[in-house]
């Protein structure tokens, strides 16, 4: 996710993990729950459509693995870990505007199997991911 501009304070859970991207991550049972960031989703504006990825889809750390589609403009998201595809957010097809009003529950994007889930550690912390959001 590419987004630029200064903004207010953000929600930025303490218990996530977060990709420079501005992708999140939630440990689940050993697999991995991804979304994008308040910061982002505030940057795209009013989501209209979502493109998750498929089923099955084996993805590496930092490939486009979807598509966020807002009334500003069309950003890819970026898997944050390696992995496979196990589970997508259905409810995303009917309504996109979850990212908007809750990015971090209902506006979640996908779950990923990892390949190595201690890979998770090499992401931002909290207070990482507020310094870059915040510069």
């Amino acid at each position: 996710m590419s987004v630029s501009g200064s903004f207010g304070t953000m929600n930025v859970p303490e218990e996530l993990r977060y990709s420079s991207d501005h992708e999140w991550i939630r440990i689940e049972d050993g697999k991995v729950r991804i979304g994008i960031t308040d910061y982002a989703q505030d940057a795209l504006g009013d989501v209209v459509f979502v493109q998750v990825p498929e089923v099955g889809a084996t993805v590496g750390a930092g490939d486009t693995c979807g598509e966020v589609e807002s009334t500003k403009s069309v950003s890819e998201i970026y898997a944050p870990i390696s992995g496979t595809v196990v589970e997508t957010n259905s409810e995303l097809e009917l309504s996109p505007e979850l990212i908007n009003s809750d990015p971090y529950e209902a506006g979640w994007i996908a779950t990923i199997e990892p390949t190595d889930l201690a890979a998770v550690q090499e992401l931002l912390d909290a207070a990482a991911y507020r310094q870059i959001t915040e510069s």
